[in-house]
């Protein structure tokens, strides 16, 4: 099947196309980019890579479709993202093979996590603008919520079609029309996307897809004065780079980036289920997850028996071609990645942490591939690289400690503040501790992912929030009309 994604692109000429004022184009330069399996290390296919007279192009389009888009009605908003939410449940099984293909996601995950969950963010931003109250009063005042503008969206590698959805969901409901720039990392389930939005029947303009990498795209759209909003999924660094870019026209920017969340497992936790939970947390989707919560705080004296639990459940995981049914864990997305997580088990091995399993190289039996070990390291000091860094792979730090003012104090004890876990058994002392964790999510006992649930950072970790009708709002801008009078009351003569 993945063979097929690749043939579906190139026969209907998407691999060198730009998607832009509702047609596929030829982009005005030559640079172009391979797509790499991560599971081989071999390329399977190229696409083309815009410019920023591209990003002109796309921006252009964009700003000439807001006039209409932005004054549509409500209903007609909902009725097209109603039909973009069908049709990526019907193509779902080919939206989960290009996932796996372009960065490694195992099938099953791709299949029951990566492509639904997209989906549901399209179906809360349809739900979320079919009930919104866009003119409010206050006595004589109106309070009038209107789409910002023309909106560039930059998106990652670790979630693609999730990420775009969360972006593209909120704004086109707001009446916000956009450019998106997803990673060239993995950039296939874009190119499908994309033809989603046509086959919806968005209009032309609406949406735009310019590929490219951050230099080159991600910039012109930072800096274009007819952009209104940015909004970035990235690392801190990228997230500096776009709000600097930004920052001489004054657009809002939006900015989900890094994170080093902390699960603290409180004195009264089942340890049977908050260990195994917190391990399969930690490495969902490999550890590519900002919000993954790879730092496991748990009590000094029950350390053992956490490290015994960890291990097991460590175990339990299969990690192995993406393709496979059986497999839980495939590789990391691509060849930076690799090398990041290798250089951070050396540092962590270097620094004195001890494994509970995994360590440097390949899982055995795995000769290519950018293939991890599943790492579990213990007697980690709060202070150390691999207790404060972003490693962004299958790496799990345990820190004890020996008050659950410690815990709170080693939890927020980073530069991010994006989600954390708590688990006790007493949910009052558990809804304590959460109240005092410094972050934008907090989940208590593993509760169920909630796509209404604001989504975002304290700290480094960003700012504004995605999901939910916070993220519905990001893309709206307040405006007060005094003198307007209520609706209600009768005019003066």
């Amino acid at each position: 099947m993945n063979s097929s994604i690749i043939e579906h692109l190139r026969s209907a000429g998407r691999l060198d196309r730009m998607f832009i004022d509702g047609e596929w184009v030829v982009p005005q330069g030559q640079a172009r980019a391979s797509v790499i399996d991560p599971s081989t290390e071999e390329p399977v296919a190229e696409i083309a890579l815009g410019s920023a007279r591209d990003v002109a192009a796309a921006v252009a389009a964009a700003r000439l479709a807001f006039a209409t888009w932005s004054v549509s009605s409500a209903q007609s908003r909902a009725l097209l993202l109603d039909r973009v939410h069908s049709l990526i449940l019907e193509r779902a099984e080919m939206f989960a093979q290009a996932i796996s293909l372009e960065m490694g996601s195992a099938i099953g995950v791709a299949r029951s996590t990566q492509v639904p969950s997209a989906a549901q963010h399209i179906r809360v931003a349809r739900d979320n603008l079919a009930s919104y109250p866009f003119l409010t009063h206050r006595g004589d005042m109106a309070i009038m919520r209107e789409a910002i503008g023309v909106c560039g969206l930059i998106t990652p590698w670790n979630w693609p079609l999730y990420q775009i959805t969360a972006k593209v969901g909120p704004a086109l409901a707001a009446g916000c029309t956009v450019v998106l720039k997803p990673s060239e990392l993995s950039p296939l389930s874009a190119l499908l996307f994309a033809e989603v939005i046509h086959d919806a029947g968005i209009p032309p303009g609406v949406f735009n897809l310019v590929n490219g990498n951050g230099p080159e795209v991600g910039a012109a759209l930072a800096t274009h004065p007819d952009v209104d909003m940015i909004s970035i999924t990235g690392s801190t660094r990228a997230g500096v780079l776009v709000a600097q870019a930004a920052a001489a026209t004054v657009k809002r920017v939006a900015q989900e980036l890094g994170g080093k969340s902390p699960n603290v497992i409180l004195p009264d936790a089942d340890l049977a289920r908050a260990v195994p939970a917190g391990v399969a947390a930690a490495f969902r989707n490999v550890g590519q997850s900002c919000s993954a919560p790879t730092r496991m705080i748990v009590p000094r004296e029950r350390l053992q028996e956490v490290e015994r639990l960890a291990l097991e459940a460590a175990a339990s995981l299969v990690v192995g071609d993406p393709r496979s049914n059986q497999t839980t864990h495939g590789p990391v997305a691509n060849r930076a990645q690799f090398n990041r997580v290798q250089e951070m088990i050396g540092i962590g091995i270097a620094e004195g942490a001890r494994l509970v399993c995994g360590g440097l190289g390949r899982p055995e039996a795995l000769s290519r591939g950018f293939y991890c070990r599943p790492t579990i390291f213990t007697a980690v000091q709060p202070r150390m690289q691999i207790a404060q860094e972003e490693i962004f792979g299958p790496v799990l730090a345990l820190i004890p400690y020996d008050s659950v003012d410690e815990a709170v104090e080693i939890a927020n004890g980073t530069v991010y503040g994006l989600g954390a876990h708590v688990q006790g058994k007493d949910l009052g002392a558990a809804r304590a501790v959460a109240a005092r964790i410094r972050s934008g999510q907090v989940h208590i006992n593993y509760p169920a992912w909630n796509p209404h649930a604001p989504f975002g950072g304290y700290k480094r970790s960003g700012n504004g929030r995605e999901y939910g009708i916070e993220g519905f709002e990001e893309y709206l801008e307040t405006k007060a009309v005094l003198g307007f009078q209520d609706a209600s009351a009768p005019s003066a003569i």
